[in-house]
């Protein structure tokens, strides 16, 4: 399921007619509005792996990818 805030706003966007209904044929979303919104949605998740992937290779953050997963457990179970 695709999280929604609070805050929502309306914009007018041109979309690829073919490219949207093969996002929603295999995103399996129902409307248009799922669709972008679970897009979005990866996007976000993708470039957020991507700061940490190099901010682990920089040393900036430091740490092993089992402790990576104890925090995401543990983030998980909060919510």
């Amino acid at each position: 399921m695709v999280r929604m805030s609070s805050t929502i706003i309306r914009l007018s966007v041109a979309l690829d007619q073919g490219t949207l209904r093969e996002a929603m044929r295999l995103t399996g979303s129902r409307t248009k509005r799922e669709t972008i919104a679970k897009a979005l949605d990866e996007l976000v998740k993708t470039e957020r792996r991507r700061s940490l992937t190099v901010a682990l290779g920089t040393g900036v953050f430091e740490t092993t990818e089992g402790a990576l997963r104890r925090r995401r457990r543990r983030a998980h179970a909060r919510t």
